[in-house]
């Protein structure tokens, strides 16, 4: 194991000082104020929201093709965006408000109004700003060669290109080295390792190990019975079985159906202004991501049903609530070009998240122009894009048809009561000359005994009224017809048609045209062909990348030319051909992996290894890694015995009012409705408005203050106290189980003099384990897997 972290716990009175010499503000120091390099999700934002605009509203007198260049300004290129013109600075990253461009396009500068004929559409300028809010994230454009027109050499890219290599399966190398072979996973990666002045480190202990397995499939850390169960079982296949219980236990479904829902840009709903609405049962996808992940659903068939579940038999089209979840913008003004901005936002979301999420290729860059370092053209993306514009959101029932029909009766007995009611004191207006708002008063006798048992058998009727029928967010079918491309990404100004079909450089230039409706049915069946040199490779990627922390690609959702090479490509080959040859099996994915001597590796640092491969993209140690929040703050509930193990249904408002699993609160799509969402925000929890590839991990201070001082830690903190309390009758024997609950060991000897030494000094003892408490939970090595 690691080199732990010591505490050196102060006296109550200097609790929070003594925290920073401990160490836990200490991670600060360094890079709080460096400047990053744009990150993936921040180029797709440019190329999907931002490049479009700029192609629709500003290149005409704003880019290298303009017959007349005005301002000296040019928004085609990175250099002129940064540069601006001759009205000086277009950029502030980080400050919309105070950014020349947001001024402009706001109208909020005199002789100076952009675009200047009509204001840009509300969507358009939110875009803006929240590109510029990101620091504006621009691609690099001049680093490689653009292809231009439609003169995709396919066959060359084909050849040349990994990720459109048809998939074939390698034999696994034959290291020289002597070690042990658990799986030829080990083979690839010594082979690898084999020459490079880097030496694979030794299996990590057992603890470890089985830390390392709970935190991985369920994203809880073990008990400590179940540790030393394990500890005392010696048979070979000891570690094997706990892997098998682990995937069978309903957490793991929740642990990676919500790497999943990071990937489908999951949310309830609740974006910016033309995209407000609530999802309310957003939720029933969420669950059936859970169930489909515990199931072992076969990945052919888990993206086949998220594509088209709707189209392929009962029970399916939950799935596409994949799409369904996403973004649907409306017009903010009603008039042809708001319209046609709105439905184009949404249809580049949806072939924007199709395409990363099961592809990796960034199709949506192709929605003004052919791509421009990938052999997607316009032509591709408006033949995916014609397959979602007769595709439409809706409601769809969950309920069984007997239930829905016997709400549409007893709805329509309502309805029919409800109309002899009406009619009855219409006639007795006209009868009585009266108007109708006076006729109740004025009827009497046998009339108003009448009326009266007319009103009975109503409220009868509503009284039998079952609530209404469960219902979904998905896709329906709505059309069949083929889309034009858009002359620079504007719906109005049509070009060629576009037939439905799948892409070129995947299918070939023979691929059919989809007619089956919509053509989603066929193009769930072309992107879960087997034949397809992508799927399979991207999914095992995916995988990969939640057990070690990188990916084998380390651009999960870009195979593209820009995109990141394989570290291992015959590895990835190789897994890739047995995720498909195992059924497209998660699970038994997962035990190859897990049970491989790569996996088992220890974290230990090696100088003259890290000195030659300090990223470790030879993996010749396993990466530490913290906690992700979902991992953290569900421990945190599990260790104070605070968790509600309820699965599923309706959304938690509050994530931080919530003792629920973290992935079972509520989230806007803008992230930005409640206090929750700024929590989770502070510890890297992915902003859901587009599809997101991998987590980053930041250290800022905001999240060493909500350890210090927020009500959620002290409240777990003071359960936490209470669980040891009443668990064990004194100090030393709770300070054991302490370590034992949190750490899976027991403390050193150091560990147990200084935390017996700060609770025997307190003269308030609940108060100081509190206290110490808090200090545990917030120690890096709680927060950490190693």
């Amino acid at each position: 194991m690691a080199q732990r972290q010591h505490l050196m716990i102060r006296p109550a009175s200097s609790f929070l000082s003594g925290l920073t010499i401990l160490g836990i503000v200490a991670p600060l120091a360094g890079s709080l104020l460096s400047a990053e390099p744009p990150t993936e999700e921040g180029i797709h934002y440019f190329e999907n929201h931002v490049r479009p605009i700029l192609a629709t509203h500003c290149y005409e007198c704003h880019s290298s093709e303009s017959s007349k260049l005005k301002g000296a300004l040019y928004l085609d290129s990175k250099a002129g965006i940064l540069s601006g013109g001759d009205s000086g600075a277009l950029l502030i990253p980080g400050k919309p408000d105070e950014s020349l461009l947001i001024k402009v396009v706001r109208y909020q500068v005199e002789d100076l109004e952009m675009p200047p004929k009509k204001k840009l559409p509300a969507t358009a300028v939110t875009h803006l700003a929240t590109w510029i809010a990101m620091g504006s994230p621009i691609p690099e454009d001049g680093s490689k060669v653009a292809a231009k027109g439609s003169s995709f050499d396919f066959e060359k890219f084909r050849k040349e290109h990994w990720a459109f290599r048809p998939l074939q399966k390698p034999e696994p190398p034959v290291p020289v080295s002597k070690k042990e072979l658990r799986s030829p996973i080990d083979a690839f990666v010594l082979a690898r390792i084999e020459g490079s002045g880097v030496s694979a480190v030794a299996r990590a202990d057992r603890r470890t190990l089985i830390r390392r397995a709970y935190f991985t499939l369920t994203g809880l850390p073990p008990s400590p019975e179940e540790v030393e169960v394990f500890l005392e079982d010696t048979t070979p296949d000891a570690f094997a079985r706990v892997i098998d219980r682990l995937l069978e236990s309903p957490h793991y479904g929740e642990r990676w159906g919500r790497h999943w829902l990071d990937v489908a840009r999951y949310s309830d709903g609740m974006g910016a202004s033309q995209d407000s609405k609530p999802l309310p049962n957003a939720w029933r996808y969420r669950d059936w991501v859970v169930n489909a992940f515990n199931s072992d659903l076969p990945y052919d068939q888990f993206v086949k049903h998220q594509i088209a579940g709707d189209l392929l038999g009962e029970g399916h089209a939950l799935a596409t609530g994949f799409f369904a979840v996403g973004p649907t913008y409306t017009s903010d003004g009603g008039d042809p070009e708001s319209k046609a901005q709105a439905e184009a936002e949404t249809l580049a979301d949806r072939v924007d998240t199709f395409s990363r999420a099961f592809l990796a290729l960034t199709a949506a860059c192709a929605r003004c122009h052919d791509h421009k370092f990938d052999p997607i053209t316009a032509a591709d993306y408006y033949a995916i894009a014609g397959i979602f514009r007769n595709s439409k959101a809706r409601d769809i029932p969950v309920a069984s048809e007997a239930q829905r029909n016997v709400f549409t009766t007893i709805q329509s007995g309502i309805k029919a009561q409800e109309k002899v009611i009406q009619e009855f004191l219409e006639q007795k207006s006209q009868e009585l000359k009266v108007s109708r708002k006076e006729v109740e008063s004025k009827i009497s006798g046998s009339s108003l005994l009448e009326l009266k048992e007319l009103r009975t058998r109503l409220d009868k009727i509503r009284a039998a009224l079952p609530p209404k029928p469960a219902s979904a967010h998905g896709l329906g079918e709505s059309g069949s017809g083929d889309m034009h491309i858009a002359i620079r990404g504007d719906l109005r100004k049509k070009g060629p048609v576009a037939p439905r079909k799948f892409l070129e450089i995947v299918a070939g230039p023979e691929r059919p045209h989809f007619t089956d409706g919509s053509g989603r049915r066929q193009l769930a069946e072309a992107v879960a062909d087997p034949r397809n040199p992508l799927t399979a490779r991207v999914m095992v990627n995916r995988i990969w990348l939640q057990h070690f922390g990188r990916a084998l690609v380390r651009s999960p959702s870009n195979f593209g030319v820009i995109g990141q090479k394989p570290t291992h490509p015959a590895l990835l080959d190789w897994l890739a051909a047995t995720f498909i040859e195992n059924g497209w099996s998660m699970k038994k994915l997962h035990r190859e992996i897990m049970l491989s001597n790569t996996w088992q590796q220890g974290t230990t640092y090696a100088a003259e290894s890290f000195a030659q491969d300090g990223d470790n993209r030879l993996v010749w140690r396993m990466n530490p890694r913290r906690l992700d929040i979902e991992a953290w703050r569900d421990s945190l509930l599990l260790v104070s015995g605070d968790l509600d193990p309820k699965a599923g249904g309706v959304p938690d408002d509050h994530v931080l009012e919530s003792k629920r699993r973290t992935m079972y609160g509520k989230i806007s799509r803008n992230f930005d409705r409640s206090i929750s969402e700024e929590f989770l925000r502070i510890f890297d929890f992915p902003a859901p408005r587009s599809s997101s590839a991998a987590r980053i991990e930041s250290t800022v201070p905001q999240q060493y203050l909500f350890i210090l001082n927020s009500p959620f830690m002290i409240a777990r903190s003071e359960s936490f106290a209470q669980r040891l309390k009443q668990s064990a009758p004194d100090d030393a024997t709770r300070l054991d189980l302490a370590y034992s609950i949190l750490f899976q060991r027991r403390p050193e000897s150091t560990e147990r003099e200084v935390g017996l030494n700060y609770l025997s000094q307190a003269e308030d003892n609940e108060k100081a384990w509190a206290q110490y408490a808090q200090v545990l939970l917030g120690t890096h090595e709680f927060m950490q897997v190693e």
